[in-house]
C-alpha cells in the first residue's frame, strides 16, 4: 500500500475538506488558512474565487476518514 496520500493534517484542515466535499452553495468557507494550507499541499485548488478539493484531496479525505472517526470517539 503507499503513503503518497498519507497527511497529518490539523483538525481545522480536515474539517475544510469534509466541508469542500459537499460545498456550500455561496462557495465559501466560515475559515480561509486552511483552505490556504490545503492549497499549498496540492489538495484544493482555487477555480474563479471558489475552492474545489483535487483528486488527491478526494484520496486523502478516504484514507483519513478511519483517524477522524478516531478522533470522534
Amino acid at each position: 500500500m503507499s503513503n503518497d496520500f498519507d497527511f497529518e493534517l490539523a483538525p481545522d484542515q480536515w474539517e475544510a475538506l469534509r466541508t469542500l466535499r459537499n460545498p456550500p452553495a455561496n462557495g465559501c468557507l466560515s475559515k480561509p488558512y486552511p483552505v490556504a494550507s490545503l492549497v499549498e499541499l496540492g489538495l484544493v485548488v482555487i477555480n474563479d474565487g471558489v475552492p474545489a478539493m483535487t483528486p488527491a484531496g478526494r484520496k486523502v479525505l478516504v484514507r483519513g476518514s478511519c483517524r477522524l472517526l478516531d478522533l470522534a470517539a
